[in-house]
């Protein structure tokens, strides 16, 4: 199973179902994914919690209007065939709607960071 799609996934299936609360297993990529969306509004807290000898990830979905706010996920690298941009090419990805998540040598960044530090990298997803 593919780790960044299942966070991905369940924070849209949660936002469908009008949950607030998103809970799933830990890793450090998730937690900078994570972090990211929180920084971008997609997610107001972030939080990680022990249960015995494992960790996990606690997110809470941002809301508008008293509702919780929809998110639209594309998923573009998969486990079969993964997708590496050049940071000349990272402007024709997101063509100015949403955001684009990219794994850089510098870590996980926006098209927007990975444009300004002219680095590119694996294409995560893409989020609107």
């Amino acid at each position: 199973m593919y780790p960044i799609a299942d966070l991905l996934i369940r924070i849209k299936n949660s936002a469908l179902a009008g949950n607030k609360l998103v809970e799933m297993p830990y890793s450090k990529v998730k937690e900078n994914l994570a972090k990211i969306l929180q920084k971008e509004g997609f997610l107001s807290k972030t939080e990680v919690k022990e249960v015995g000898a494992k960790k996990e990830l606690v997110l809470t979905l941002a809301e508008e209007n008293g509702k919780v706010r929809l998110i639209d996920v594309k998923n573009i690298s998969k486990p079969g065939r993964r997708v590496y941009v050049k940071a000349k090419g990272i402007k024709l990805l997101s063509r100015g709607l949403g955001l684009v998540i990219i794994s850089t040598p510098a870590g996980l960044m926006t098209h927007k960071e990975a444009i300004k530090g002219n680095v590119g990298g694996e294409v995560f997803c893409k989020i609107i």
